[in-house]
């Protein structure tokens, strides 16, 4: 397989295709890279094709083009501008989730309420300020729970989350933990445990589900349902649908019994209408998404400003300046603080992202034929690429490309989309869209960095991505489609998910393949374009890609279905026929499938849909059940296809395969079909589907053959619609169905048109339409007619008539000179009152408006009186339609005799306009045609001649006037210029243009010798301009006077610089005659000579200055010495100066000094060669060598001084340097021979050789010194201290062999070394002698001192990796011992000592539950099992156990008491209380060993090599701690099925087993956990006990509230306690429900009766306050009616406060003030003046708030009823008056009845009620 060149996969460790990441410093491969040849990247499609087995396994690769293929850029630099997108990086991946905070409040709320009974508190603090809780529980929710959180110790990144601007400390880590476990921790262990659950039944309804107690759904039709209870509800039928609640997405109210109802808002979903869907309803509380995420925190990228590249550049590079700075970076470097960024450790940063921008909007980078080409590409070029196949804007629709049918621009994935990057720009994990194929080509800038997961990989990916952004994930559960997120790879490959990076540089493509997840950022500033594509085998992903999209309720970008059949219609590639048959095989079953159920379930009506038609209030066959709850029948069935279209396309595409396949094919498609008959049942047994189509093709044939009726059309036609959307076995229903619509049109067709003829007949001003005849014609020309039509035959009738009319004016319209108008309309009167139009009529109505319209014209013309007012043109105009018309007609004469005037009037003007015209003539004529009515253009154009030269000409006499006496003559000379060139431009010959020609130029002249006085001019010009004022005659004028005397001046000049230049003359002279030039206001021609000639000299001064006057305080620096050569080139340049110097002579001394010392220093250089080049003889070093080189050393350094005095810079120095330095070298490698170095010195020694120079490299002495100093560096690494012990015995033979080889020896470390060895081996033999000894015999002790002494001897071997890890497996034992243990790790006989404690401890435990089992007392303390006689024993009344004070933590007053003194076993068991500590019970701060990690240990020690102590003690311990959790055992099975009202027994055991438990030394996780649940019964037992036998009533809620607690720790129902106090619960219920009905019922019952149920209430075992608080409301009566309150509009006195109903009173509306007429009586009429009370204390209503009187309990239940309150300001008149008129007998009436009132009040503040009612008379 052809792929370029064989580099197809480039892998390296770490470099350019490797990116190092921060989160755990893991490599990330690299992704392939492909190098084409130029003829297989002719075409891309077929190339990427060739690469996809190996490159897909990777998800992405990498495509280099040839270097040929270099595409210009199609965008204009300067003018590009674009928007941006705000891209904050540090929220990619370590951001909250957009949770709303008053959500999760409630939630908590609720939890803490149900299950902990208390509130949350209002505020939490942590580092003076407020604690989100909301965020602090997602944040460690995102890192995997607290649990993890504290074992990975990931406080500081939760800290990070809540608080991102604040110092992370461990202070702060460690009180963020304690409020997390405070707060949050057990509502984490709850939101899990309702996370892990799944419910199957529904638990929301329509009308409200959990929330209500009875569920019953209204639906449109009679059902039957089941309430919470079970019962059956028959549902009746209501005329008008109403739903309390409607899906929020697809608006509909029906289904209720999936309807989901948000907890918070009430609102409602459908499960299967979420994204993604559910498929039941969860357990708990549910929110919707606009519940949980907040707006306020919601992530994305916001649009930021709009830039030109030049101003996004600066952006850029500021940004990468403020990370960088300058020095260039790596792109590990990049990757990995990219990664901290993300992460969230180096603080929020900022970049702006020109992304996804629409190129037919901003433009390509590639280019296009319809854009504009730059003037630096050529046309060929641009062309060229213009048509390119991997031109992006091309590749969508290629010859193979599935894309090809897409005939609409897609952005994105039709038309590419443009990026404009900047350093961190990223584009977030994601795969495409419809899972296409991407390509990606960089234009320009800065490398992108890619990482990709393979395909096969992405549900891989989607998990991890779950399982590491849980928060986010629940939150947002499409989060991958809104590519706002990142995740470090580094997370990906920890799990398991492999990830491959790719490096793209600019002209680089790469390719990401279907469904492969793909981000990734930007190293700096770039340009890329990216398009998708979709070759042949995208086909399956296609279909993958549009099943996510339905499952995530996301709108797709095309249709997958409708883009495989228009591709099976076109001519679709020969190689895409396999994909494609198999997805249209899919597709056929799948719609087969479906329209087959469809048609079963009694949805019979169907249509043919347009394809670009998308109706609404439609759904798809998979989910018709879910549109709405009506009947089959009202359903109807929209397709595009039928199942014959559909099975038609598979078999097309299958053409171009073998016949064998074409077979199978069939063979599939046949079984698919008849596999299973299509039938349905019916009331007389079971009908296919064919059979059906049988009979109605019969029925069929004779509706045609009978008259036509158009029901029975009709009815025929909608009974078809349920076999047309079948396969090919229904063809013979579609052709009939085809014949019955043809007929159906015709005979309607024909109807109409006979309709509207008989009215238009009847009265033609209806205003009904015309038919037309070439409809009628259409109609009766079918043969043979579609169906029987009688009265088709009346409109043939209507057709002759219409016919005879067009056959008049054919006649008519021919004979124009014989018919006259009149006749044309009598005609076309005839046309309009005929019911059938005919298109004749119209031809005639044009002639005959012609005709009129001409003549109309000629008059016009004819009456004009204004001069041109009438065109020429319009008479040549009517002439030509006369001639058209043919019409003969008066006005025609008319129209010639004026075009005959116009044709004279044309002639005269072209004979002047022929030869040069005169002004005089042209007059004349103008005179001659003043009143002339026409507009002749020739005409026109003389009389514009004539008005230009009689204004040229008065311009031109105004200038001339006085012309020789004005003084700008700038302006005459501007003025006089206009005036020429615009006479010139004339066409009238005029007299005075001459002479404006001459003054013209004696103006000029002036300007000019003006100029020439002002500024320096040549000579020659100046006498030039004499000469011209000479000709002119103006020489006399002051100005050219003056320039006559300046030229005699510079004449004068002229001729002495002439005499300097040619005698070498001295510095003054020729400064002098410069200094004469200045005032000479010419410009002389020798004076650039002398010019040059001082500049030469200064310069070769300036030059000659170094050598001349050197500094001795100058540094000898390279870059300051003088160079020789250029001292020569002084010397010899000196020849040449014009000017005599002394200097000349000094530059020629100084060069021969140099020249002298030159030599001296290469005889020097050629010994110090010598001394280089001599061989070191194998039997040693001689002295003589090296005092030679030492003298030769002093000779060079003095040499060299003398060479840098001279301060220049010559070609010996640097050989000098160098020989100097070699030696040097030499020197100090010699000096090592009679001594041992260190190590540092002959690495120093060897480190200088490297930096030594090149030009004695290769001499004899320091290659011999060099491969001398190597080895003595090897030999010093192998010795200690040297050596790390990774040297091996091996090592150091082959060092010594290595010696007799090299020329230079050292005898003194050759001696080190073989001492070495001999020690090692000694050790081996001691380490051999060890191990051969038994397993018994080997000690602690000798393995460490074998270790110590290998370590410091021995070399790298077997022996000692096999010692080391030996002391290693019994340290790290040790070390988990004390761990479990708690012992300290300083001494190792604590860690015995801790274990020997711990025994002891469980030797206790174990003695307690003996001693409860065998009765036995002992005068021991049960704590410490000491009897200590310093410390005094109590003994406990209840269970007879001593302790100590100490132990017990009693005090000296509860010691005295003995007799009753209770010990906190037997305290904290009685008492009911609930332990929260999961250590010890009683002792809180103790930590234990947990058992099971003991036993681990116990096994864990069997694999070390010898015996210690603290294993045998390890042993017992086990042993012991297994027999007590054996007792424990037995207590808790006896404590769990104890159900009896006795808790004695009980107690006692429990007390046993917490004193057991809280001796011993370790903790049994298993039987702790147990004995928690006990416990936990016990003290709900006890509880329980106290409600029921204490000395005040239990509520109603305590009551209710303490079963609740009951279930949740599994108390069985049969327990004593649980049925009392489910009696209680019973017996409460009832009697409350009976005072609330009484209490509302209005006064229906009465007042003994209620005073009994008051007397029974307080008899309850239980108290309902507020239920007895509304029966003594109920007690009390108002009015003179002497009722309770019953809801009616009440008033209360200002001056008694007894309350009156309105009616009684014979009130209609509220007074402002109110007094009854018993207390009006004794006020008399200043009763009104009485100070009145608030309007909200006097005045109620029959929904307004209760009377405040006459006590303040039944004020708090009246405001409790709420309603609004009423005013009466508006009624004061009305109620004044009414009061005013009451007669004395309702006064009496109101005085007798007051004391009812009041009695009754006093009666109602009784705590016990008397049998007895006092009733007065009246």
């Amino acid at each position: 397989m052809g792929k370029g060149r064989p580099r197809a996969v480039e892998k390296v460790v770490l470099g350019p295709s490797t990116c190092v990441l921060s989160s755990g410093s893991l490599n990330v491969p690299a992704g392939p890279v492909y190098y084409p040849t130029e003829d297989e990247f002719r075409d891309p499609l077929e190339f990427i094709a060739k690469i996809r087995p190996e490159a897909e396994q990777y998800g992405i690769c990498k495509i280099v083009p040839p270097k040929c293929w270099k595409p210009p850029f199609g965008l204009d630099l300067d003018s590009f501008t674009f928007p941006t997108k705000t891209q904050e990086i540090h929220k990619l991946q370590a951001r909250c989730s957009s949770c709303d905070p008053k959500t999760f409040k409630l939630e908590y709320n609720r939890f803490l309420e149900e299950h902990c009974s208390r509130k949350a508190k209002k505020r939490v603090v942590f580092e003076g300020g407020d604690l989100d809780l909301c965020k602090l529980f997602n944040a460690v929710k995102r890192f995997g729970g607290y649990d993890k959180v504290v074992k990975n110790k990931k406080w500081g990144e939760v800290f990070r989350f809540v608080r991102p601007n604040g110092k992370i400390t461990d202070c702060a880590k460690h009180v963020l933990s304690q409020l997390y476990l405070e707060h949050l921790c057990e509502y984490e262990e709850y939101y899990c445990n309702i996370n892990k659950g799944k419910e199957k039944t529904c638990k929301r309804g329509l009308q409200g589900g959990r929330k209500r107690g009875r569920e019953i759904e209204v639906s449109s039709f009679k059902r039957m349902r089941k309430n919470s209870e079970g019962e059956k509800v028959e549902v009746r039928k209501q005329e008008k649908e109403e739903f309390d609640q409607i899906c929020e997405q697809c608006r509909s109210g029906l289904h209720g019994e999936v309807m989901l109802l948000c907890d918070r808002c009430n609102k409602g979903w459908h499960i299967y209408c979420l994204s993604p869907p559910l498929k039941q309803v969860p357990l708990g509380n549910w929110y919707c998404l606009e519940c949980l995420n907040s707006e306020k925190e919601s992530f994305g990228f916001v649009p930021g400003k709009e830039f030109s590249l030049e101003a996004f550049r600066r952006v850029a590079e500021r940004a990468k300046k403020k990370w960088f700075g300058s020095t260039p970076t790596s792109r590990v470097q990049l990757e990995k603080k990219f990664w901290e960024i993300v992460e969230g450790s180096v603080g929020e940063v900022e970049v702006m992202y020109g992304s996804d921008l629409d190129t037919s909007v901003y433009g390509s980078g590639f280019p296009r034929v319809a854009d504009q080409r730059p003037s630096s590409v050529e046309a060929e070029v641009w062309d060229e690429y213009c048509a390119s196949p991997w031109n992006l804007n091309n590749l969508p629709k290629l010859p193979g490309s599935m894309l090809q049918a897409v005939h609409h621009g897609i952005a994105g994935v039709m038309v590419p989309w443009l990026y404009i990057g900047m350093l961190f720009s990223s584009f977030c994990w994601h795969f495409e869209d419809h899972c296409f194929y991407s390509m990606n080509y960089l234009h320009w800038g800065e490398p992108k960095c890619w990482y990709s997961v393979p395909g096969s990989e992405a549900c891989a990916f989607e998990k991890v991505m779950k399982n590491s952004l849980p928060d986010l994930f629940d939150a947002q559960p499409d989060l991958l489609f809104q590519l706002v997120t990142m995740l470090n790879p580094s997370v990906l490959q920890e799990s398991g998910v492999p990830v491959y990076s790719v490096l793209q540089e600019p002209g680089n493509f790469i390719i990401t393949f279907p469904r492969s997840y793909h981000g990734g950022f930007n190293l700096g500033l770039n340009c890329a374009e990216a398009v998708n594509f979709a070759p042949a085998d995208w086909l399956p992903y296609g279909g993958c890609g549009a099943e996510l999209y339905k499952l995530y309720r996301k709108p797709a970008v095309l249709s997958h279905e409708e883009l495989l059949c228009v591709v099976a219609k076109s001519n679709f590639d020969s190689r895409a026929s396999v994909c494609l048959r198999k997805e249209l095989i899919r597709v056929y079953e799948n719609e087969k499938v479906w329209r087959e159920q469809l048609w079963k379930n009694g949805i019979l009506r169907s249509s043919t849909m347009s394809p670009r038609k998308r109706p609404e209030h439609v759904g798809s066959e998979e989910h018709w059940e879910h549109l709405c709850e009506c009947k089959a029948s009202k359903h109807r069935l929209l397709y595009r296809h039928t199942l014959a279209d559909l099975k038609a396309l598979v078999l097309m595409t299958d053409k171009l395969s073998s016949g064998d396949q074409d077979r199978s094919l069939q063979g599939q498609l046949s079984s698919s079909n008849e596999s299973v008959a299509l039938s349905k049942k019916i009331k007389g047994g079971c009908i296919t589907h064919v059979q059906l189509a049988e009979r109605w093709l019969s029925k069929s044939c004779k509706i045609l053959q009978r008259p036509y009726s158009a029901d029975s059309y009709a009815s025929a036609i909608k009974e078809a619609e349920q076999f047309l959307w079948a396969g090919s076995e229904m063809d013979p229903v579609r052709d009939t169905v085809k014949n019955l619509i043809e007929a159906q049109n015709w005979a309607q067709d024909v109807r109409d048109s006979l309709s509207k003829l008989e009215s238009w007949s009847h009265d033609c001003h209806q205003g009904t339409g015309r038919v037309q005849m070439d409809h009628v014609n259409k109609l009766l020309s079918v043969d043979p007619v579609p169906c029987k039509l009688p009265c088709h035959l009346k409109l043939k009738e209507y057709q002759q008539e219409a016919a005879k009319l067009i056959e008049e004016i054919d006649r008519a319209l021919p004979m124009c000179g014989k018919v006259s108008i009149a006749d044309w309309e009598i005609l076309y009167s005839k046309t309009c009152v005929s019911p059938m139009y005919v298109k004749e009529s119209e031809k005639l109505f044009q002639r005959m408006s012609s005709v009129k319209v001409w003549v109309e014209s000629v008059r016009k013309c004819f009456n004009e009186k204004l001069p041109g007012a009438v065109n020429a043109d319009i008479l040549y105009e009517l002439q030509a339609q006369m001639l058209e018309l043919k019409v003969q007609l008066p006005e025609s004469e008319i129209l010639l005799d004026l075009i005959t005037q116009v044709e004279s009037c044309r002639s005269r003007c072209n004979e002047i306009l022929k030869d040069s015209i005169s002004l005089k003539e042209l007059q004349l004529l103008i005179e001659g045609y003043d009143d002339f009515t026409f507009d002749i253009p020739e005409l026109t154009l003389l009389r514009c001649y004539h008005h230009d030269a009689m204004s040229w000409k008065s311009r031109a006499n105004q200038v001339l006037a006085n012309i020789d006496c004005r003084e700008d003559q700038e302006n005459v000379v501007d003025e006089l210029t206009s005036i020429q060139r615009d006479g010139v431009s004339l066409k009238v010959r005029v007299e005075e243009l001459p002479l404006v020609d001459i003054e013209l130029k004696k103006a000029c002249c002036r300007v000019n010798g003006l100029k020439a006085l002002q500024s320096k001019v040549q000579m020659n010009l100046l006498e030039e301009l004499m000469e011209e004022a000479t000709m002119l005659q103006i020489e006399k004028e002051k100005p050219f006077v003056d320039i006559s005397a300046v030229l005699v001046v510079a004449k004068h000049w002229e001729e002495k610089a002439k005499d300097v230049l040619n005698q070498e003359a001295g510095m003054s002279e020729f400064e002098d005659i410069l200094r004469i030039s200045e005032d000479i206001r010419v410009i002389l021609p020798s004076l650039d000579d002398v010019k040059d000639a001082m500049s030469m000299t200064k310069t070769w001064l300036s030059k000659s200055k170094p050598f001349l006057f050197s500094d001795s305080s100058v540094s000898h620096a390279s870059s300051s010495l003088l160079q020789l050569d250029t001292l020569k080139e002084l010397v010899s340049d000196s020849k040449f100066l014009k000017i005599s110097l002394k200097e000349r002579e000094m530059l020629q001394t100084i060069l021969k000094q140099c020249m002298e010392w030159e030599q001296n220093a290469y005889s020097l250089l050629n010994v110090a060669v010598s001394l280089l080049n001599t061989d070191v003889m194998p039997c040693g070093i001689s002295g003589s060598l090296v005092s030679k080189i030492e003298s030769q050393l002093l000779l060079l350094k003095s040499i060299t001084q003398a060479g840098l005095c001279l301060k220049f810079e010559f070609a010996a120095m640097p050989k000098l340097q160098d020989a100097c330095s070699t030696l040097q070298w030499c020197s100090k490698a010699l000096s090592f021979w009679n001594v041992i170095p260190t190590l540092q010195e002959a690495e120093a020694c060897l480190e200088d050789s490297h930096h030594l120079p090149v030009t004695f490299a290769s001499c004899a002495l320091r290659t011999s010194l060099f491969s001398g100093i190597d080895w003595l560096r090897k030999a010093l690494e192998i010795l200690p201290p040297c050596s790390s012990r990774q040297i091996k015995l091996s090592d150091a033979v082959e060092v010594l062999e290595l010696s007799e080889k090299t020329v230079v020896s050292f005898p003194l470390m050759i001696g080190h070394i073989q001492k070495a060895v001999e020690k090692h081996n000694l050790w081996l033999e001691r380490v051999h002698l060890f191990f051969n000894q038994d397993c018994s015999d080997r000690s602690w002790l000798s393995l460490l001192h074998l270790k110590e002494v290998g370590s410091t001897n021995a070399f790298n071997c077997p022996e000692l990796d096999m010692v080391l890890a030996e002391v290693q497996k019994v340290e790290q034992w040790k070390q988990h011992c004390r761990n479990v243990a708690g012992a300290s790790a300083g001494d190792a006989n604590l860690l015995t000592s801790s274990l020997l404690e711990i025994k002891k401890s469980l030797d206790r435990s174990f003695y307690i539950y003996n001693k409860f089992n065998s009765c036995k007392t002992t005068a021991l303390c049960i704590c410490c099992s000491q009897n200590s006689d310093d410390q005094k024993l109590v003994n406990c009344y209840i269970c007879n156990d001593c302790f100590h004070l100490q132990c017990s933590g009693s005090s000296l007053e509860d010691a005295k008491s003995d007799t009753t003194y209770v010990c906190p076993y037997c305290m904290f068991v009685r008492s009911g209380k609930i332990s929260r500590s999961r250590c010890g019970i009683l002792r809180f701060g103790r930590k234990c060993p947990d058992l099971n990690k003991l036993i681990e240990l116990l096994s864990d020690a069997e694999g070390l090599c010898l015996w210690i102590e603290e294993r045998s003690v390890l042993d017992q311990i086990v042993k012991k701690a297994l027999e007590c959790r054996a007792c424990l055992r037995e207590i808790v099975d006896y404590a769990l099925s104890y159900q009896d009202r006795d808790l004695s027994g009980f107690s006692d055991k429990l007390v046993v087993a917490l004193k057991a438990l809280d001796s011993a030394g370790i903790c049994d996780g298993e039987g702790n956990s147990k004995f928690e649940l006990v416990l936990a019964r016990n003290s709900w037992k006890v509880r329980a006990q106290k409600l029921l036998n204490g000395p005040q009533k239990p509520s109603l809620q305590q009551v209710q509230r303490h079963l609740k607690e009951g279930l949740a720790i599994n108390v069985p129902p049969e327990d004593y306690f649980t049925r009392r106090l489910t009696e209680v619960k019973h017996i409460g219920l009832q009697w409350a429900d009976t005072a609330k009905k009484v209490s509302m019922d209005g006064g229906a019952l009465g007042l003994d009766k209620v005073f009994d149920l008051i007397a029974q209430g307080e008899d309850l075992p239980l108290v309902c306050e507020k239920e007895l608080k509304l029966l003594r409301d109920r007690s009390m009566l108002y009015c003179i009616c002497r009722r309770p309150y019953d809801q009616r509009a009440m008033i209360a006195c200002d001056n008694c406060d007894e309350w009156y109903h309105f009616d009684c009173i014979k009130l209609s509306s509220p007074p402002k003030t109110y007094m009854c007429p018993a207390c009006d009586s004794h006020a008399g009429e200043d009763a009104c003046s009485s100070t009145p009370m608030t309007q909200e204390s006097r005045s109620t209503s029959g929904r307004v708030e209760e009377p405040q009187t006459p006590s303040p309990s039944r004020t708090e239940f009246r405001k409790k009823s709420g309603s609004t309150k009423s005013s009466r300001k508006s009624h004061v008149p009305v109620i004044k008056d009414a009061s005013r008129h009451a007669s004395g007998i309702e006064r009496l009436l109101w005085r007798n009845r007051k004391p009812f009132r009041r009695l009754a009040r006093k009666r109602a503040e009784l705590k016990s009620l008397s049998p007895f009612i006092y009733v007065r008379n009246s």
